[in-house]
């Protein structure tokens, strides 16, 4: 079973965090299923960037992202050549090392 390790966040999990978690299930359920409150204010619908997140390991074993995802990420604040939205980014059979941008596009937090 791949796991996703989640490197420290200031607020979203300041120790960091290694999940153990099923391939086909997308970064973000993983994160919030496991108490990392990843932002998503588009609920899931690829139609934000508030779940942005880095792939520091692992970036290759992930399905390509589409053209919409793309044009997404161009909007996302930091953005690297390892961005991918947490709601499109599907685990495969690899493991994964997750970085969560400091900041977002919101001014104010969702609070899901």
């Amino acid at each position: 079973m791949p796991t996703i390790t989640f490197l420290p966040h200031p607020e979203l999990c300041p120790d960091g965090v290694t999940i153990e978690a099923d391939t086909g299930e997308s970064v973000l359920d993983i994160a919030l299923n496991h108490g990392v409150a990843l932002e998503h204010a588009c609920d899931k619908s690829c139609a934000c960037t508030t779940c942005h997140i880095i792939i520091r390991e692992g970036f290759d074993s992930l399905t390509p992202a589409t053209e919409q995802e793309e044009d997404l990420l161009d909007k996302a604040w930091g953005l690297e050549a390892e961005s991918r939205l947490g709601c499109q980014a599907k685990l495969a059979d690899e493991n994964l090392v997750v970085e969560i941008p400091k900041y977002t596009i919101n001014y104010a937090r969702e609070n899901h």
